[in-house]
């Protein structure tokens, strides 16, 4: 219950375009500030020093270059350039060659059509360079059209690219169905958004059972799944189908959030699993850091403790 107030209330507050003024002017603005918990920096640089730190550690990566929902077409065409010029930079770094994108940064809630074409602008550098470019999952409304554009790239032989399935929509199963006959890479989380009971899941316990589930189905059927959670009991879940059905370690690997249970993820790589991190950066964050709030109250008590410790400096 506490857990779907909170999603709630911050899902609220990320609607408020005063709060997220506020919030940009202080929540970056030195190396301890309360954003950074969960954000790499805003700047390219700092999200590759991020990759850098995290690389050294044995983790794998994957960059996103946080924006979504634009709202004209020369937005979009910015976004699309910043990916283009974040492939250039990543491959002069000589870091991982991993990316996620949200396709409203390109355009989808505007026009599909130029939202693929930007899509495919930046899917033609990054197959010839080795890149692999995850498509994030938003909001309920936009899922078939985001896997209308992935079915559509994937079948013209765009193959350097996977999706994402949110277990708290209760069409996910079946979409899973689907993406398992392309041979597509799924990255399977719990979902972040607020969704109505229509279409979703609402209590935590039926979300975690189709997290299971689909998690069997990905290590039975699926092409070198991600499993996305910080959950230890699903992540034990998971080891155990994995060994039980003989899949390797390193023929699938668990992915969680820069910031979030960074000593879960140094056990896992411990035991010999593949864990990547999903890096989120840039100058629109203030979105996906309210969603992350909203999703543990834990979350939050950790920012209010170092919002306290930063009043206390000055």
């Amino acid at each position: 219950m506490l857990d779907a107030i909170s999603r709630t209330f911050f899902h609220a507050l990320a609607g408020s375009t005063a709060l997220e003024t506020v919030a940009s002017r202080y929540g970056m603005s030195k190396p301890t500030s309360f954003a950074r918990r969960f954000i790499a920096g805003e700047t390219i640089d700092e999200a590759i020093e991020a990759a850098r730190a995290l690389q050294s550690r044995g983790l794998h990566l994957t960059l996103d270059q946080l924006g979504e929902s634009v709202t004209d077409l020369d937005e979009a065409d910015a976004a699309t350039r910043g990916y283009l010029d974040l492939v250039r930079r990543i491959v002069d770094a000589g870091i991982e060659r991993n990316i996620s994108l949200k396709l409203s940064q390109l355009g989808l809630d505007l026009d599909r059509a130029v939202c693929t074409d930007n899509l495919r602008r930046i899917l033609g550098p990054t197959g010839k360079q080795g890149f692999f470019v995850r498509l994030d999952m938003e909001a309920s409304p936009t899922v078939q059209t985001t896997l209308d554009v992935f079915t559509t790239l994937w079948q013209q032989e765009s193959r350097n690219m996977g999706v994402v399935l949110q277990a708290a929509l209760l069409r996910s199963e079946e979409d899973l169905t689907r993406m398992n006959a392309l041979g597509a890479r799924v990255r399977l989380v719990k979902g972040a958004y607020k969704e109505p009971k229509a279409v979703a899941y609402q209590k935590k316990a039926d979300v975690d059972a189709a997290f299971a589930r689909m998690t069997e189905r990905l290590l039975s059927e699926g092409t070198y799944p991600a499993i996305a959670t910080h959950d230890p009991a699903l992540i034990a879940h998971a080891r155990e189908v994995a060994r039980a059905k003989g899949v390797a370690p390193d023929a699938f690997e668990f992915q969680m959030l820069y910031g979030v249970r960074r000593d879960l993820q140094a056990s896992l790589a411990a035991a010999g699993y593949r864990v990547r991190i999903y890096v989120p950066f840039g100058r629109q964050w203030f979105r996906y850091f309210m969603r992350r709030l909203g999703e543990r109250p834990a979350n939050v008590a950790f920012i209010l403790r170092g919002v306290v410790a930063e009043n206390r400096e000055r």
